[in-house]
């Protein structure tokens, strides 16, 4: 891609990642108008910033870069994320064969209480089933420092669900 684009070509690239971009926007805001509008937004940026592309990454994964960047500046003004927990896999099978719904219960109840970025981190890794390496990219962290984090909210996801169940046993 030259960086030196025409704008009708650059419309072709908006036409073929708009979708993408537009999901991507979507669960991370929770007002389809506002994701929309971010998304826009991101796509007027990326041409405005197109010399600031230096193929690190594929060009959605930029243009999903600079729609976290500017989604994490609305969520800043807003509630929590919230994170489908029909959507993730269980942390651990095992601990899910008894009570299971009740469990759930309590695993979304665990990830509300998560920062906007560790919700962030766990729908990007496993709703959407992105690699590490454009999470990382997206929300310019280093993959290990990214992995190590992921292992961090699992285990703290753990940890909450069971002073939840604590708590409820205590009842």
């Amino acid at each position: 891609m030259n960086k030196e684009i025409s704008k009708e070509d650059f419309a072709r690239l908006v036409q073929q990642y708009a979708s993408q971009v537009l999901d991507f926007t979507t669960r991370l805001l929770s007002d389809r108008r506002e994701a929309e509008e971010v998304a826009q937004d991101a796509f007027v940026k990326a041409f405005r910033s197109l010399d600031t592309f230096n193929f690190q990454s594929s060009f959605c994964t930029w243009v999903c870069r600079i729609a976290y960047h500017m989604s994490l500046d609305r969520l800043k003004r807003q509630h929590p994320y919230y994170v489908d927990i029909d959507n993730l896999p269980a942390i651990a099978d095992e601990e899910l064969s008894t009570g299971r719904e009740e469990r759930i219960a309590l695993m979304e109840e665990a990830i509300d209480d998560l920062t906007n970025d560790e919700q962030l981190l766990i729908h990007l890794y496993y709703y959407e089933d992105r690699p590490l390496r454009d999470i990382a990219y997206i929300m310019d962290v280093e993959p290990n420092a990214l992995a190590t984090r992921l292992h961090r909210i699992r285990k703290k996801l753990s940890r909450m669900i069971k002073q939840k169940e604590h708590g409820q046993a205590d009842r």
